[in-house]
C-alpha cells in the first residue's frame, strides 16, 4: 500500500519516540538521507506518495534506528563545530559537548598570541577535533594519534574532505608515544575513553553500538588519562596548555590525578551545554 510522505513520517516518529525521545527529528533526518530532499520539501509536499524504493529504504533505516543504531551511523555523517564529518562503526560519534574543548583550546591559543601553533590531538577517532582546530587556525600544524588503524582511516578521509591533509598529521600508536619526535606542543587536547567499564550501556542504547575501544576508560573511567599524565613531561614545553574532556562525575578525581602528577599546575574547569563540568585545562609547567 502506498503511503504519503506525511504518513511515513508520522508512523516513523511514533515508532522512534520511545527509543530516542526525538522521534520526529530522527524520522526527518532519515527521510532526508533516503530521498535527498530537505525538510522544507517535506512540508511543501507532505501529501505526495513516498516513492516505493524510498519507502523501502526508509523503513529499513527506521527499523535499525528503533533497535538503537545511532543516527550518524545510518546517515554516515555527524555535525561538529559547524562542519560535517563522515562517521561509521569504526569511530565514536562526535558529541556537542566536545565542541567546548575545541573552543577552549582556540581561545587559549589566541589569548597567548601563538601565531603558528603546534597542536596535538590524542585519541583522535574521526578527526573531528583535530580538523576543526586546523580549519579555525590556518597557520596551525596538528598532530593526531589513535591506536586504531580503522579510526585513522576515517580521520584521514575527513581531513581530505575538508582540505587540511597537509596540515594534519595522523599517527598510529598508543596515546602520546607517536608524538615524541614532534614535541613540544603549544596545545594538547585529549578526549580519551572515559566511561567506566561497568557503566558501558547495552543495546538499544545507541552508545552500545560505538567502538568499545573508544568508550572503555577502565574501572573508574580515568585509566587512560593516568597513563597519559605520565607521558606529558616529554610532550610539553614551558607554556603548553593541556585540555582533557571527561565525564562530570570524574572531573574531581581527574583534577586530583593532575595535581598528583604536576603539583604546581594551575587547573581550570569548563562546562558543557547542560552546565555540567566537562573538561579541565592546565599547564604542567
Amino acid at each position: 500500500m502506498n503511503v504519503t510522505v506525511d504518513e511515513a513520517l508520522r508512523a516513523a516518529a511514533a515508532r522512534l519516540e520511545p527509543v530516542s525521545g526525538s522521534g520526529r527529528l530522527d524520522a526527518a533526518l532519515l527521510l532526508e538521507h533516503v530521498t535527498g530532499d530537505e525538510r522544507a520539501a517535506f512540508l511543501r509536499g507532505g501529501a505526495r506518495p513516498l516513492e516505493g524504493s524510498h519507502a523501502q529504504a526508509f523503513e529499513e533505516l527506521v527499523g535499525r534506528r528503533a533497535a538503537g543504531v545511532p543516527i550518524a551511523y545510518l546517515t554516515g555523517e555527524a555535525g561538529f563545530y559547524g562542519h560535517r564529518f563522515a562517521v561509521d562503526e569504526r569511530v565514536l560519534v562526535p558529541r556537542p559537548e566536545t565542541e567546548h574543548l575545541v573552543e577552549a583550546a582556540l581561545a587559549d591559543l589566541l589569548a597567548r598570541g601563538v601565531a603558528e601553533p603546534a597542536i596535538a590531538d590524542i585519541g583522535t577517532g574521526s578527526g573531528a577535533i583535530a580538523i576543526s582546530l586546523a580549519l579555525a587556525l590556518p597557520a596551525a600544524s596538528v598532530f593526531a594519534t589513535d591506536v586504531s588503524a580503522d579510526a585513522l582511516a576515517v580521520a584521514r578521509a575527513n581531513a581530505a574532505r575538508h582540505g587540511v591533509t597537509l596540515r594534519c598529521t595522523f599517527l598510529r600508536g598508543d596515546l602520546g608515544a607517536p608524538l615524541l619526535r614532534f614535541a613540544p606542543f603549544d596545545s594538547i587536547v585529549a578526549n580519551l575513553p572515559y566511561v567506566p567499564t561497568a557503566e558501558i550501556p547495552a543495546a538499544p542504547d545507541p552508545v552500545a553500538y560505538e567502538p568499545r575501544l573508544a568508550l572503555d576508560g577502565g574501572p573508574d573511567g580515568l585509566a587512560l588519562y593516568r597513563r597519559l599524565l605520565a607521558e606529558l613531561p616529554a610532550l610539553v614545553g614551558h607554556r603548553t596548555s593541556v585540555f582533557f574532556e571527561a565525564a562530570p562525575p570524574t572531573l574531581g578525581p581527574l583534577q586530583a590525578a593532575i595535581v598528583a602528577a604536576f603539583p604546581g599546575a594551575s587547573i581550570e574547569t569548563g562546562s558543557d551545554y547542560g552546565g555540567r563540568e566537562r573538561y579541565v585545562r592546565f599547564n604542567p609547567r
